[in-house]
C-alpha cells in the first residue's frame, strides 16, 4: 500500500483494518479519501493473505457523510463545461460499488456517529458491528441533499420501507442498538471493546474457507435479484462447481481426522 493522507491501513494477520482518518472533519468523505478507500479495497482484493476487511473511523465518528463544504465550494461556480459535483458523486459511487462488490467479507465497525454517506458506506459492507454510543441516521434531508449511494435504494431493502422513510424524512439519528432488531446492525458492543470484539469476530471469519465465503457472498447477492426458484437453481450450480474444490475436500478430511482444516481458497 502507498502512504495515504486520509486513511490508515494496517494488516493484522489475515485481517486488513482500514481506518478513516479525518477525525477533525468527522471523517467526512473527500475526493482524496474516496480515492484512497477505492485503492485500499483493490489492494485487499489482490492480496491473497488478506481474507477479511474491517472498516472503521478515527475519533468520535465513523463517518458523518460527504465533505459538504468541499462539495459546495467545488460547485459554487454554477453550470459550466465541468461538473465538479457530478465528478465527486461518481467517485463516491464508484468507491462504494468497489467495496460492495469486493469478493472478500467486509465488516463496518461503527465507532461513533454514522450518517448520510457514512450510513451508505456502512451499508456497502457485509456486516455491521457498532459501539454502544454509536448513532446512525441518514440526514440528507437536513441539507436538501438527495442520497446517491444507497440511502434511498438500499436502506429500505435492509430495514423495510416504513423504517427507512422515518430515517430519510426526519434526518434523525438513532442509537445503534435500536437498529439491531431491524436487521441493519448485527451486534452492539461496549465502546471500549469494539476493536477487540471486531478483531475476534473477523479472525473467526478469516479462519473459514476463502473460496466458500466468496461463493456464498456472490450467491447471496445474485439470489436477491432473482425469484426464489431461480436462486435455488443457481445455488445448486455453485455447489456442483464447489464440490470439486480443494477446500471442500480439506474440510471434510479435517472433520473425519478431528483436526483444524487448512483452507487454501481454491
Amino acid at each position: 500500500m502507498q502512504p495515504s493522507l486520509t486513511i490508515r491501513f494496517e494488516q493484522r494477520g489475515a485481517v486488513a483494518w482500514i481506518t478513516l482518518n479525518r477525525p477533525d472533519a468527522m471523517n467526512a468523505l473527500s475526493e482524496t479519501m474516496c480515492a484512497e478507500l477505492r485503492d485500499a479495497t483493490a489492494h485487499c482484493e489482490r492480496d491473497p493473505t488478506i481474507r477479511v476487511i474491517v472498516l472503521t473511523g478515527a475519533g468520535r465518528a465513523f463517518c458523518a457523510g460527504a465533505d459538504l463544504k468541499g462539495v459546495f465550494e467545488s460547485s459554487a461556480g454554477g453550470p459550466g463545461p465541468s461538473d465538479p459535483m457530478g465528478e465527486f458523486l461518481d467517485l463516491v459511487g464508484g468507491m462504494m460499488d468497489r467495496l460492495r462488490m469486493c469478493p472478500k467479507p467486509t465488516i463496518a465497525a461503527l465507532n461513533g456517529l454514522t450518517m448520510a454517506g457514512g450510513l451508505e458506506l456502512a451499508m456497502a459492507c457485509d456486516l455491521i458491528i457498532a459501539a454502544e454510543s454509536a448513532r446512525i441516521g441518514d440526514a440528507h434531508a437536513n441539507f436538501g441533499v438527495f442520497p446517491g449511494a444507497g440511502g434511498a435504494a438500499i436502506l429500505p431493502r435492509r430495514i423495510g420501507a416504513t423504517a427507512a422513510k422515518y430515517l430519510l424524512f426526519t434526518g434523525d439519528t438513532m442509537p445503534a442498538r435500536e437498529l439491531v432488531p431491524l436487521g441493519l446492525v448485527n451486534r452492539v458492543v461496549p465502546d471500549a471493546e469494539l476493536v477487540s470484539e471486531v478483531e475476534k469476530f473477523a479472525l473467526r471469519i478469516a479462519s473459514k474457507s476463502p473460496l466458500v465465503l466468496r461463493r456464498m457472498k456472490q450467491a447471496v447477492a445474485d439470489g436477491l435479484e432473482q425469484p426464489q426458484a431461480s436462486a435455488l437453481r443457481l445455488e445448486r450450480l455453485v455447489l456442483d462447481a464447489h464440490r470439486h474444490s480443494h477446500d471442500i475436500q480439506e474440510g471434510l478430511a479435517a472433520f473425519v481426522d478431528k483436526r483444524t482444516p487448512d483452507f487454501k481458497g481454491y
